[in-house]
């Protein structure tokens, strides 16, 4: 497993487009599920009244999914082409779940968003698109599914194009490949469709190969967000998180912040494996002497004892409102996620307002913000929260800010003010 560089991937777009189902076929057609789980699956659809869906319950393993047809959580699988070695994160379209797919998509390393060539762009299909570009997501495919279902047309693919480059241009990303395939049939998936001798672009599979490796953040002081605690008999104390950056090693001090407790850590596993060390991108429990399970919680983030990881009184970030039903002033206090830390912060000052597309100040001291709008804000957390300069640890940079069950913005941290201990 190891010999091949790792990427974590994540699947994005509007619901019903065919996430699941694309990772189904993907996972299948490079020998990651047993064809006969595919073949038990169809009939279990077919049965149920739900042909077409064997694929994407591959990924959708939860009861609730299967009757409902949607995914709900973000689910992790893995699978192998001749290059990488892909965790994929299986990420909601449905916007009850878009709290899980921000939890997905600030993971991963590059995103395939997936687009119907029957429907074209969406709503979500957009919202996702800037809230991969402002987390961080530097790679992007973009996979125009169903093409079985408009007969293979090129005028339609090319329809459907247009409007996809549209919506680039309204973001940062450049040199994105947009390709017609078929989750369903598997057309341009990992084969090569014989449906549209028009189309002379990669397949999915080989654009996945030509994404390039992301720099591992070895090299920076660790950084482990804590996703959960628990205590297990006869080890103790064993938090679970993913590495972001730098290295964890057994026989170190760790500090958790902001609970601001010391421990040393013992050992460090991986899917049951003992590791010599974990690295980023290492999702690891990891059994810690000295402190007890009440002592620290999710959202708390491990570094080393002399450079512990920062935490914030107050911080400055730039932020893009994606969907407000009215408009942010200062007094305004949404629930913000950052890393694996849910937080109520207030904006306490809106320091300007930018034109996106040059990121020039436009406006100094607005009264407001709306949809669409880019700004530098100041924050104030309700409570200690650990934030970094997206500079210096883009992992931990990043930001979602949601409010009324939706995401209303998503930003970077510029600035940290730090609260004194």
């Amino acid at each position: 497993m190891a010999e091949k560089p790792h990427m974590n991937l994540v699947f994005i777009g509007h619901v019903d487009h065919g996430k699941s189902t694309s990772v189904g076929r993907m996972l299948a057609d490079t020998g990651n599920v047993d064809a006969y789980l595919i073949e038990k699956y169809r009939k279990m659809a077919e049965e149920t009244g739900k042909a077409t869906f064997e694929f994407a319950w591959v990924m959708d393993s939860l009861k609730e999914e299967r009757d409902r047809g949607v995914t709900i959580d973000v689910a992790h699988k893995k699978f192998n082409t001749d290059k990488y070695y892909f965790t994929v994160i299986d990420a909601p379209g449905h916007r009850d779940f878009v709290k899980n797919m921000i939890t997905g998509t600030s993971q991963a390393d590059a995103a395939v968003l997936v687009v119907s060539a029957v429907e074209g762009p969406q709503a979500q299909t957009r919202e996702h698109l800037f809230l991969a570009f402002t987390l961080g997501v530097r790679q992007l495919i973009i996979g125009l599914n169903k093409m079985d279902a408009v007969k293979w047309s090129e005028e339609k693919y090319n329809e459907a194009k247009g409007e996809v480059e549209k919506l680039l241009k309204l973001t940062g990303y450049k040199d994105v490949p947009v390709i017609p395939y078929s989750a369903y049939t598997g057309d341009n998936a990992t084969k090569r469709s014989e449906n549209m001798p028009w189309y002379k672009g990669p397949t999915i599979l080989e654009a996945l190969n030509n994404l390039k490796e992301p720099a591992k953040a070895t090299e920076l002081p660790l950084r482990l967000p804590v996703q959960d605690v628990y205590t297990i008999t006869g080890i103790g104390t064993v938090p679970v998180g993913r590495v972001e950056c730098g290295v964890l090693k057994p026989d170190t001090k760790v500090i958790f912040e902001p609970s601001h407790v010391v421990g040393e850590v013992k050992s460090i596993e991986m899917h049951h494996e003992q590791l010599p060390q974990a690295i980023p991108g290492d999702n690891v429990g990891f059994n810690v002497r000295g402190i007890a399970k009440n002592d620290v919680r999710r959202g708390d983030v491990a570094g080393p004892v002399d450079n512990p990881p920062t935490v914030a009184k107050s911080f400055k970030a730039q932020v893009m409102v994606l969907n407000h039903p009215s408009v942010i002033t200062v007094g305004y206090t949404p629930v913000f996620h950052c890393h694996t830390m849910q937080i109520a912060c207030t904006f306490v000052e809106l320091l300007a307002k930018l034109d996106p597309a040059t990121g020039s100040v436009k406006e100094e001291n607005p009264q407001f913000l709306k949809t669409g709008d880019a700004a530098i804000v100041r924050i104030q957390p309700s409570r200690p929260m650990v934030i970094e300069k997206a500079k210096e640890f883009p992992q931990l940079g990043r930001f979602a800010i949601r409010d009324m069950g939706q995401t209303v913005a998503a930003g970077v941290c510029l600035d940290v003010e730090k609260k004194v201990q």
